[in-house]
């Protein structure tokens, strides 16, 4: 059974925005910190952003900094990552993971996970 499902990826133009989306059909969403990984061709699964369940902490990757916004609505079990002024090097699968224990940046902390959704950045 799935508990995650993304969606929203696609493809857009340097400099465009894109939204996605990860539904949780599980119980517990909404006590659980959630977070976004990517990962690229030929290259290991890095972190993006964390929230906690009731999003008063979040965090980023360096390399989203200032572009990308998380954000959770635990109404709907829903995670979002809202990306601005996209570059090509934000090209990768983007993966939803929720329930973390330890440390929240490291995917192994992770106990649930969505099966990704395709982003490409390119003119």
């Amino acid at each position: 059974q799935v508990r995650l499902v993304e969606s929203g990826g696609g493809f857009v133009q340097p400099g465009g925005s894109l939204e996605l989306s990860c539904a949780d059909s599980g119980r517990t969403f909404n006590v659980n910190t959630m977070a976004w990984f990517r990962q690229a061709p030929g290259k290991e699964r890095e972190f993006v952003a964390a929230i906690t369940w009731n999003g008063d902490s979040t965090e980023y990757a360096e390399y989203v900094k200032g572009r990308f916004t998380i954000a959770r609505d635990n109404a709907k079990n829903t995670l979002f990552l809202h990306m601005n002024s996209l570059k090509p090097e934000d090209t990768a699968v983007y993966y939803c993971a929720g329930a973390a224990i330890g440390t929240r940046s490291l995917s192994q902390s992770y106990v649930f996970w969505g099966q990704g959704t395709q982003v490409t950045v390119s003119s």
